[in-house]
């Protein structure tokens, strides 16, 4: 099985968040905590530094110096891209600009952005979108924030790339439906193994999904939470989704992006690395 490995930032946040780490230092730790030499960013850990050229040039720089690679970055928190006011709509469009620029200059490939509107989700069961609009609606809606985004990222050479996030996006019928929808070469998805519940205890079936989305995949995220004492993945069968992930014909990063409570942070990157290694020398 053909794959490169790659670590989240997002695996990390607990320490971020507490400043027992400092984002300017996260490329060293993957490289030499992990010797993982491609990381993906999150915005949160520097939301007020997209623009500024003198914080970003010392992220680049130290990535360079260590021979590490800038993939992504992960925004949120930016506006809804599929809000049903225009108005909003456009504006979170035009708030991501600033990350497409931030991301060309790291020398990223991609942003990774949400589709789906901050409100909750009602009547998924009935087909009551009483908040959201309909199934068919939300489609267009995303589409046309996602295609307006697109258009943007393309004028610089960045993708831009969709997570299964939550509500809708964790949908991967739904969200394979809005890339078709946008049909740009420059817009796809960013598979994550776990991100399938859509509200409440509604789960969209995570293999499915995964392979749904796939076809559209510019990146991967080989979500983690626990590990039983073999050391597989107690809600992912890591084995079964790299297969459908490989079958796609992906060969690119799989990013490890470890979100459990049980393990600390640095055990639990750890544990997911071993495995994602495990799975790839089986073949």
């Amino acid at each position: 099985m053909n794959f490169n490995i790659s670590l989240a930032e997002w695996s990390l946040h607990r320490s971020l968040y507490s400043g027992d780490m400092d984002h300017l230092d996260f490329a060293k730790i993957a490289k030499d905590e992990f010797g993982i030499d491609a990381v993906e960013y999150v915005n949160s850990f520097f939301f007020e530094k997209a623009k500024d050229k003198v914080y970003l040039k010392e992220m680049r720089s130290r990535a360079e110096d260590l021979g590490v690679s800038s993939l992504l970055i992960m925004c949120d928190n930016e506006g809804s891209l599929g809000d049903p006011d225009t108005a909003k709509r456009n504006k979170a469009v035009e708030n991501h600009y600033k990350w497409h620029e931030a991301a060309k200059y790291l020398g990223c490939h991609s942003i990774r952005v949400n589709a789906y509107l901050t409100e909750s989700l009602h009547g998924l069961d009935t087909g009551d979108y009483s908040k959201t609009g309909s199934y068919k609606d939300q489609i267009g809606l995303a589409a046309d924030g996602l295609r307006k985004l697109t258009e943007f990222g393309e004028g610089i050479g960045m993708n831009t790339i969709v997570e299964n996030h939550g509500g809708l996006s964790s949908d991967g019928g739904w969200l394979a439906a809005v890339m078709k929808e946008v049909d740009h070469p420059m817009c796809g998805t960013l598979p994550d193994f776990g991100n399938f519940r859509i509200e409440g205890d509604k789960w969209y079936d995570r293999y499915k999904g995964v392979e749904e989305l796939m076809p559209f995949a510019k990146a991967v995220s080989a979500k983690s939470h626990d590990f039983d004492s073999n050391g597989n993945e107690t809600n992912t069968d890591f084995f079964k989704m790299m297969d459908i992930v490989s079958n796609a014909g992906y060969e690119g990063y799989v990013g490890i992006e470890y979100e459990g409570s049980v393990m600390d942070e640095i055990s639990g990157i750890r544990a997911t690395k071993t495995l994602l290694e495990r799975v790839r020398g089986s073949v």
